[in-house]
């Protein structure tokens, strides 16, 4: 049998995975053929270098004092690993990155964790004499933090707040420093990390090539009356036999028209779309692919509408370019959505075309309507044009889109088809 219809998994995979077990990638004997005979891609990943995050901090207070900001906070998040390395779990207890336009940086840290802190700063750009602030349990973190900034005059000046700080720690600063101006700091973080680097770029696309290899071992191990949960195990395990973490959300039949699914358990049978959505991190940054496919014979209606949303991701790609607003990458595929039956607005199509990505999933900026900002040669988007018809199926097509100097191309080979949603490649 071709790829086209069901594959059957070995005795030991089926038996592992209906008794709720997870396939282990060193068990090869328990893995698919396609799946098990995936080769590691770990050794082409090459990491951030200190260097490379040097140039960023240095980008970032560029930034700062083109925006007239004094100075950036950073709590437990992808920016902190973005400028430092540093991965930190965040929790009540505050930690704190502060990057003044002029001067060092210094960290505001918990007393109990400062080992720990340190270990990780010394391997970083802030290095092994960066200054650390420490409070312990009964002490408040936020006076450390405005004494910080006093020492570096900046208690009259404006403080940019990283997007994803939770509000207690950004009022805490307010009270501890009521002088002191809180404004966004996402000119700062997005102005350095909407533009990839060449470096970014080829990780990004190394995520991308190890999803895409991912989902086709997968594919090719699916079998009849398999549930969403144990396909979706087969794409774990294959993501981790090329060396990496990462997964996909399975939707089946009506529950593909609700375009992040339904908790409700499903089974994959002939004729049965199909919708899978996930990806991977390689050093950190992401990948993010769907793809709709049909085991056995679509029917001519999940066929016309494939082809719609093919045609509307092709639009996408074909229109985005340097210097155009990301609202108009958004327009040029809604239209062919709408003018072939499928609208008005997000009827059917029901959310935006494409959304930024590097370090997280989702990040700045968005291919929206009414988004003006100027598209510059790379950045990175989804391009993922969906229909989702309730109570029937729904079909999205997403690969991941780099603005080039000259257009745009997409790092995965666009799905062909239902029938066989690998085949371009």
């Amino acid at each position: 049998m071709d790829r086209r219809h069901f594959l059957g998994l070995g005795t030991v995979a089926a038996g592992a995975a209906l008794a709720g077990l997870p396939l282990r990638a060193d068990d090869k004997a328990a893995l698919p053929a396609p799946i098990a005979k995936l080769k590691s891609m770990r050794d082409q990943a090459k990491p951030i270098t200190v260097d490379e995050r040097r140039v960023r901090i240095e980008r970032a207070r560029q930034l700062l004092g083109e925006h007239q900001i004094g100075a950036l906070m950073i709590t437990g998040n992808s920016s902190l690993t973005y400028f430092t390395g540093m991965r930190w779990w965040q929790s009540e207890r505050l930690f704190a990155l502060i990057i003044p336009a002029k001067g060092n940086a210094f960290c505001v840290c918990p007393k109990f964790e400062e080992d720990r802190a340190r270990e990780q700063i010394s391997k970083g750009p802030l290095g092994a004499d960066a200054e650390v602030r420490t409070w312990e349990e009964d002490e408040s973190p936020y006076k450390l933090v405005a004494a910080g900034l006093t020492d570096r005059g900046l208690m009259s000046g404006r403080l940019g707040v990283e997007e994803t700080v939770p509000f207690a720690f950004s009022n805490g600063v307010a009270q501890a420093a009521p002088s002191i101006q809180l404004v966004s700091g996402t000119p700062v973080t997005a102005g350095c990390r909407m533009i990839k680097s060449a470096h970014e770029l080829e990780l990004m696309r190394l995520a991308a090539k190890v999803s895409w290899a991912a989902y086709k071992a997968a594919y090719e191990s699916i079998r009849d009356g398999m549930t969403d949960r144990e396909f979706s195990a087969l794409v774990g395990e294959a993501h981790r036999q090329l060396g990496f973490e990462g997964g996909a959300d399975v939707q089946t039949g009506i529950y593909s028209a609700n375009p992040h699914g339904s908790l409700m358990p499903q089974k994959i049978t002939e004729g049965t779309i199909l919708l899978m959505d996930g990806g991977c991190k390689v050093e950190g940054y992401a990948s993010d692919i769907s793809r709709t496919f049909v085991l056995g014979k679509p029917s001519d209606k999940m066929k016309h509408v494939f082809d719609i949303v093919h045609q509307a991701q092709t639009a996408a790609v074909k229109t985005a370019k340097p210097g155009l607003a990301c609202g108009d990458v958004d327009a040029a595929a809604r239209k062919v959505i709408t003018d072939a039956g499928f609208g008005p607005d997000y009827k059917y199509f029901s959310h935006r075309v494409g959304h930024g990505m590097g370090m997280d999933g989702h990040e700045w900026t968005y291919l929206v309507r009414g988004n003006a900002t100027k598209l510059q040669p790379n950045m990175v988007f989804s391009d993922e044009p969906g229909i989702y018809i309730r109570g029937e199926f729904g079909v999205r097509l997403e690969d991941d889109m780099v603005i080039t100097e000259n257009g745009a191309e997409l790092m995965t080979p666009q799905s062909p088809n239902l029938e066989d949603p690998f085949g371009a490649a």
